[in-house]
């Protein structure tokens, strides 16, 4: 007759054996992999296969929501020290799309996806006027592309180190246009 080997202390077990998570135990060496003590109860649960006491799981391991306050027990996203039920894991912009798995942008507290960021908080640019995601020039107290940043009147782009004026609509004029 086959012996079982005690998952805890790794010897065969002879007399009393309890078979939990697809493992055997010596019953006095089923505990709970956080606080090691002994589990008796008939209700425990599981973490990384390994069993845990209904306190450590409550304290430790079960994961709040941050959207809807309810515990997580199927898949968790874990984003901006916080847990969230895959589908609450939203972007705090119009489009509500799930993040879950996608770059996103923190603002406030709240997930963004790229387009709803940029859209709502990106500095937009003071030539073209459209959102600005990457390094950006500053002048004429806006912020520009740097591709955006040309002369008004003849569109050559306008160096860092050029001279330029404002018109009275703060865009740029080269020194060769800016008589």
């Amino acid at each position: 007759m086959a012996t079982a080997t005690c998952f805890g202390c790794k010897e065969d077990i002879k007399d009393k054996m309890l078979e939990a998570l697809g493992k055997s135990w010596h019953p006095e060496h089923f505990a709970c992999k956080e606080c090691k003590k002994r589990i008796a109860e008939n209700k425990f649960h599981e973490s990384d296969g390994l069993p845990v006491c209904t306190k450590c799981f409550e304290s430790k391991i079960q994961a709040i929501c941050a959207a809807c306050r309810k515990m997580v027990t199927e898949k968790v996203v874990k984003a901006m020290g916080k847990a969230w039920h895959q589908e609450h894991f939203i972007c705090g912009g119009p489009c509500k799309q799930q993040l879950s798995g996608k770059t996103f942008f923190e603002r406030n507290g709240k997930p963004y996806c790229t387009a709803d960021y940029e859209r709502l908080y990106a500095p937009k640019c003071g030539g073209c006027k459209k959102p600005i995601a990457e390094k950006a020039l500053s002048a004429l107290d806006s912020k520009w592309h740097k591709e955006c940043f040309k002369c008004k009147l003849c569109k050559e782009p306008i160096g860092v180190d050029a001279k330029f004026r404002a018109d009275k609509e703060k865009q740029p004029i080269c020194e060769k246009c800016g008589v």
